[in-house]
């Protein structure tokens, strides 16, 4: 019986079950910029404006650190001039005294849907889909998108509307950028995010994450 116990326990701590990550209503465990860039409609959160020009790159994110999860989610980019853009950012830290943070991203936006990059450390990409399955997986600027973002251990795959478009492995532990040794931390905020110069609206809803087991 002992043995019994022990194997279900283990299992419910290996699968969690989703949970939401916004509730739909309010900025319950979530910190940024609210009421200035950030803001709730319709159940999404929410940025920019199709009349003025985002200043610069702006990051909403959880009061919590996530390690291994699969996160699933809803995105909408609207936008008429420059850099239409966004992205979701994961085990990713924000940068002392600065807008930016730094950490991996989903990235989102013409060119760059279903990618993998890494913003503000390597500031590269590390994936993304060929031209042949972008083309299977995106949609029209203007339409909701679902993402599927798992990262397990130092495996991250990222699904685009049903496709598959990253499954990378990380195989650094530690980086050097702008001559500092920058460490590829396993544990981090979660962040939604949207960029600089460009006049847009980008929306997120329907967030669910599971935390997973390390495998």
């Amino acid at each position: 019986m002992r043995i019994l116990l022990a194997s279900l326990l283990a299992v419910s701590i290996a699968h969690a079950e989703p949970v939401p990550l916004f509730d739909g209503k309010t900025f319950t465990g979530w910190e940024g910029d609210i009421g200035t860039v950030w803001r709730i409609e319709d159940g999404a959160l929410v940025a920019g404006s199709l009349d003025k020009k985002q200043e610069k790159n702006n990051f909403l994110a959880t009061t919590k650190k996530y390690g291994d999860f699969e996160l699933t989610l809803k995105w909408k980019l609207e936008g008429t001039e420059g850099f239409v853009n966004g992205g979701v950012q994961f085990r990713t830290e924000r940068i002392p005294n600065h807008h930016e943070v730094s950490g991996y991203q989903a990235d989102l936006g013409k060119g760059y849907d279903g990618a993998l990059y890494d913003e503000s450390r390597r500031k590269k990409m590390l994936a993304q889909p060929s031209p042949e399955v972008l083309a299977k997986a995106q949609k029209p600027l203007g339409e909701w998108n679902d993402y599927r973002i798992r990262a397990q251990g130092n495996r991250i795959q990222i699904w685009l509307n049903g496709v598959q478009t990253v499954d990378y492995t990380e195989t650094q532990g530690v980086v050097l950028q702008d001559g500092k040794s920058m460490v590829i931390e396993p544990t981090g905020i979660i962040a939604v995010q949207i960029h600089g110069g460009a006049t847009s609206i980008v929306s997120y809803k329907d967030l669910m994450i599971e935390e997973l087991g390390k495998k």
